[in-house]
């Protein structure tokens, strides 16, 4: 067993916490009553019928803390081997320091499964299937996709490993409606999934998008749409999402490059849990990432995310994320443009903020990197949002609240986020890599 390896399960026995379920214990078919839970969102789309019924709340860590804490432990151990030489080109990221050192890195895609932290570290994505290789861009059909086309890979019902035999510019026509246990993964090409529909991940479950660029999504919708081998179904008006995560769980969002979409370039909403997203360069776009329905949809308190070694970069307005409910470890990212707020949230939600990079734009009535949404202060100031470790830049100012928020953090506090001063070296490389094979990616 591996050191990585080995350190996670001696956190797993220290903590006692974690109640994770293999993505694949689904019970029961989707029943008339799970649709009728989801008025809200279903008054406006339609469900994917004739697939198992994913309880997301099987996802759930009973003590985020201590998940928080693990990816802490992780950022300490890589940083800790690069200091001592023993990773020539570590950069203090676990996650690229666990599979971007291997020159063979394409004979051996699937380390990447491996090599997930935070709330979405157990998302295995395809990595037990076979590999399928997209070799054709075009989306002809969106009931009857044509082998060889990245749709007809993600509907499938087997756990697949997506790879793409060539650059190529995917522009769909409907939403890409994914199956559970798939990766798609663009290292060593050039993909852009973009100008046309996007990602939908919903009622699913172990999901690994990485390596993509994607940008320019529009809504799309009113036509049938296929999500399986097995079945089609009516889709309305789509939000025009890079990735909608919708009810789904164990997702992870790793090096993608993401702007300029006509809703959110990262959106989780409706019970959906489990989920990491990371080393993404997120640019030009006003509403970047909603985690959270609604103020009344309280499923959404099971609701874990990590975000972790993005750079929120040009042209970006708000939503760094914007939160609901949930439990949210925002650590080592680097924000260096926001035009109206960084971090917000409405509905209770527990934002750890641990070793960020905060820079504030010039304008010196956008100096604070939260807001709280249509809330007044007597109702936040309960709230348990803290800030540990963060460098505030220019001006930047974060505005904790929670009277008890020491007492709950103090488990996620016991390790220590890495320094904010790291994160540019952690960061450097956020968004799509540039891979060839035969060398170090």
């Amino acid at each position: 067993m591996g050191a990585r390896s080995l350190l996670f399960v001696v956190l797993l026995l220290v903590a006692g916490a974690w109640k994770g379920v293999s993505g694949r214990e689904m019970a029961g078919s989707r029943t008339h009553e799970m649709k009728q839970s989801l008025t809200e969102a279903m008054a406006n789309r339609s469900s994917i019928a004739g697939r198992p019924e994913i309880r997301t709340e099987d996802a759930v860590a009973d003590d985020p803390e201590a998940v928080a804490a693990m990816v802490e432990m992780s950022v300490r151990n890589s940083t800790a081997r690069r200091s001592l030489g023993y990773l020539s080109c570590g950069t203090g990221n676990p996650i690229d320091d666990c599979w971007r050192c291997d020159p063979t890195w394409q004979k051996n895609r699937k380390r990447l499964a491996d090599c997930g932290i935070g709330f979405g570290r157990n998302a295995v994505g395809g990595r037990d299937g076979r590999y399928y290789v997209v070799t054709d861009p075009g989306d002809y059909d969106a009931v009857n996709p044509r082998p060889g086309t990245l749709r007809h890979a993600v509907i499938q019902d087997e756990p697949l490993w997506i790879v793409f035999k060539r650059d190529m510019v995917i522009t769909l026509k409907e939403e890409l409606i994914m199956n559970s246990f798939k990766t798609i993964d663009g290292r060593g090409v050039n993909v852009h999934i973009a100008n046309g529909a996007c990602l939908t991940i919903q009622f699913v479950t172990n999901i690994i998008i990485h390596g993509l660029h994607i940008h320019d999504c529009k809504p799309t919708g009113n036509a049938m749409v296929r999500s399986s081998p097995s079945h089609y179904g009516w889709r309305t008006i789509a939000d025009g999402d890079a990735v909608s995560i919708f009810g789904s769980s164990h997702v992870w969002v790793d090096h993608c490059s993401l702007s300029n979409c006509a809703d959110g370039l990262v959106d989780a909403i409706m019970g959906s849990t489990a989920i990491t997203i990371s080393n993404n360069y997120f640019t030009h776009h006003n509403e970047v990432m909603l985690l959270g329905h609604s103020d009344s949809y309280v499923r959404d308190k099971g609701m874990q995310v990590t975000i972790a070694f993005n750079h929120f970069g040009e042209g970006l307005i708000q939503r760094m994320p914007r939160c609901r409910h949930g439990y949210f470890h925002v650590v080592n990212n680097d924000y260096t443009h926001w035009e109206m707020y960084a971090i917000g949230g409405s509905a209770e939600p527990t934002i750890n903020s641990q070793g960020n990079r905060y820079l504030a734009p010039t304008n010196p009535f956008a100096k604070e990197v939260t807001k709280r949404v249509e809330t007044s202060s007597s109702v936040w100031k309960g709230w348990n949002w803290r800030s540990e470790g963060d460098l505030l830049l220019n001006g930047a100012y974060f505005t904790p609240s929670g009277a008890g928020a020491s007492a709950s953090y103090s488990r996620a506090s016991s390790l220590g986020a890495k320094s904010s001063s790291m994160v540019a070296s952690i960061t450097t490389d956020a968004g799509v890599l540039s891979c060839r094979r035969g060398s170090k990616c």
